[in-house]
């Protein structure tokens, strides 16, 4: 006997019905936590749109659904990381992929995952590799010559960050390759070596 369509499957339905409300609950919790870290997870879930008792199927405590939220933000921050080429790709062109690749994250994932450190050591782990992959990258710019040699350590990477999360939050209207082209003019010509 042939299987009816995968409308008329049941089992199928429920679980895209299950990935679609997993999927509102952690963006909403990403939001409202990122507002309030105090948001309980009846409100939560009543913002989703999702019963509180499929969320405490799921999540125990309100932590552990903030790391469940780090871990979607972190999957999503690695993929940006892969697909910008950081150690391959020409350095400006790398550097626009990330931006362009890293604000719909930021906007997506408003938490901030410098929490992991001392709540989630596991994340925190995953977090700290891609930090040391960007400041990698960020060493690689310095040494090809791309910014001015001399500058405070750290003090290139700190400026990246702050242009991203200003992009990405204080300018909500810009689309990302707006603000990518934005944010690498800044950074390049800004700490770029002077003519």
């Amino acid at each position: 006997m042939i299987d009816g369509p995968p409308h008329e499957r049941p089992g199928a339905e429920m679980r895209a019905d299950a990935a679609r409300n997993l999927d509102a609950v952690l963006r909403t919790g990403a939001r409202l936590l990122a507002e309030d870290p105090s948001t309980t997870i009846s409100t939560i879930a009543a913002e989703a749109g999702v019963d509180r008792r499929t969320v405490y199927r799921r999540f125990a405590t309100r932590e552990a659904l903030l790391a469940a939220v780090f871990e979607a933000k972190l999957d999503s921050s690695e993929r940006v990381l892969d697909e910008a080429r950081l150690t391959e790709a020409p350095v400006p062109v790398a550097l626009h992929r990330y931006v362009e690749g890293i604000i719909p994250v930021s906007r997506e994932w408003p938490v901030d995952t410098r929490r992991l450190m001392l709540d989630h050591p596991t994340a925190g782990l995953r977090r700290e590799e891609l930090s040391r992959r960007l400041d990698a990258f960020m060493r690689r710019a310095a040494d090809e010559g791309f910014l001015r040699a001399g500058l405070p350590a750290g003090w290139a990477r700190a400026v990246l960050d702050d242009l991203v999360d200003s992009a990405a939050h204080r300018f909500p209207d810009l689309r990302p390759p707006q603000a990518a082209d934005l944010v690498v003019d800044t950074l390049l010509n800004g700490l770029g070596r002077p003519s």
